[in-house]
């Protein structure tokens, strides 16, 4: 199987948004850490920020395994740009759900 430039360019911009993510991430466990910041008073806030990091992170691994996917599967071309670009807008759609639904820190149920 070849892999497409189109697969190969995806893949390239998709693999950058990781460290993204992964600092995302460390920030949270940093502030986890020094619990002066008042962030692990709210635990609404906290499950949901941690939430969207996590699914942000298994949500764009599997946008990469859907771009070689793509380039193997015998489709329409509008529907394989579907399948190529679904995954990574919905790595990004998802966790701001999560992210937007506890934005200020007064919140205690998700809105």
């Amino acid at each position: 199987m070849e892999i497409s430039s189109t697969s190969k360019m995806l893949a390239g911009v998709i693999l950058v948004t990781i460290p993204t993510i992964e600092y995302g991430g460390a920030f949270l466990l940093g502030i986890l850490w020094s619990s002066a910041t008042g962030y692990v008073d709210n635990a609404l806030r906290d499950d949901l920020f941690r939430a969207g990091h996590a699914h942000a992170g298994i949500v764009v691994l599997l946008s990469l395994i859907c771009q070689f996917l793509a380039d193997a599967a015998f489709l329409p071309g509008w529907v394989i740009w579907i399948g190529r670009l679904g995954a990574p807008c919905a790595a990004i759609l998802m966790p701001l759900g999560f992210f937007l639904s506890a934005s200020c820190p007064r919140y205690t149920t998700p809105t």
